[in-house]
C-alpha cells in the first residue's frame, strides 16, 4: 500500500491559510455489502433536508468567499459539497453512482464539507495543491465527448506529474483518476476550513473510515491530516 502524501504550495497556503484537510489512503478489498453506501445516502440528503449542521452555511460561504480570492465565480462554479447541497434541496435526493462515490458524496452532504475521491493507482507521483499558470492538461467530457482543457491561470488546483486530478481546487474531477469500487488504491481528501470546527473534520473522517472499513473488511486505511495550524 502507498500511503499518499499531497502538498500544498505555499502561495496557496497564503490564500487560505486556516485551510485544513484529511488525506485518507486505502487499498482495497471486494466490496461485501452494496446497500451500505445508498443508505448512507439517502441518510445523508434527509439530514440535509432537515437542516444540516449548524455551521454548514457560514462554511460553505467561506468556500464561496475563498472561490473568488482566485477568481472563480461560486454562482457557476461552486465548491463541491455545495453543487451537492443545492442538487439535494432541489430534487431531495441524489442518484445513485458508485458505492464509493455514495458513500464519499453522502460524507459530504451530511458534514457541508468538500470530499474528493481519487483512484490513486492512476497517479503519477503525489497530489500537489497548486495555483495553475494555465498550460497544464485537464481531461475531462465536453457534451459526452473525452477532451482536454487547462484551467485559468492563478486558478487552485489540484495536479499530479501528469497534469491537473481537479479544476478550481475541488469543483470539477478529471477523468484520468476517476474512482469507482473497481480501484485497488484509493486516495480521498475532506478539505475544510475554519468556520468548520476541527472536531467535525476529525468526525467526518472517522465515519468514512468506518463505513469503508464496514463496506471492505479486508481494506487497509490510513488517515493524515494535513494544512495550516493543525495540532
Amino acid at each position: 500500500m502507498v500511503f499518499v502524501l499531497p502538498s500544498i504550495a505555499p502561495d496557496v497556503a497564503a490564500l487560505a491559510p486556516g485551510f485544513r484537510a484529511l488525506s485518507i489512503s486505502v487499498l482495497g478489498s471486494p466490496i461485501i455489502d452494496l446497500n451500505i453506501a445508498r443508505e448512507s445516502l439517502n441518510e445523508a440528503c434527509k439530514s440535509l433536508t432537515a437542516g444540516g449542521p449548524v455551521w454548514g452555511d457560514a462554511h460553505l460561504s467561506a468556500w464561496d468567499d475563498l472561490f473568488r480570492k482566485f477568481g472563480a465565480k461560486p454562482q457557476r462554479t461552486p465548491c463541491s459539497a455545495g453543487a451537492l447541497r443545492k442538487r439535494v434541496l432541489k430534487t431531495g435526493t441524489l442518484p445513485s453512482i458508485d458505492p464509493i462515490v455514495d458513500l464519499y458524496n453522502a460524507i459530504s452532504l451530511k458534514y457541508a464539507l468538500p470530499v474528493g475521491g481519487e483512484s490513486f493507482e492512476a497517479y503519477a507521483g503525489m497530489p500537489r495543491l497548486v495555483i495553475a499558470d494555465g498550460t497544464e492538461d485537464f481531461d475531462t467530457l465536453k457534451d459526452g465527448t473525452p477532451v482536454t482543457e487547462s484551467p485559468e491561470p492563478g486558478e487552485v488546483v489540484w495536479r499530479d506529474d501528469v497534469g491537473v486530478t481537479c479544476r478550481r481546487w475541488n469543483w470539477r474531477q478529471g477523468l484520468r483518476t476517476r474512482l469507482d469500487a473497481n480501484a485497488t488504491q484509493m486516495w480521498f481528501v475532506l478539505e475544510s476550513l475554519p468556520e468548520m470546527p476541527l472536531t467535525a473534520l476529525r468526525a467526518a473522517g472517522e465515519e468514512l473510515i468506518q463505513e469503508l472499513g464496514v463496506m471492505m473488511p479486508d481494506a487497509v486505511i490510513e488517515s493524515r491530516q494535513i494544512g495550516i495550524h493543525i495540532p
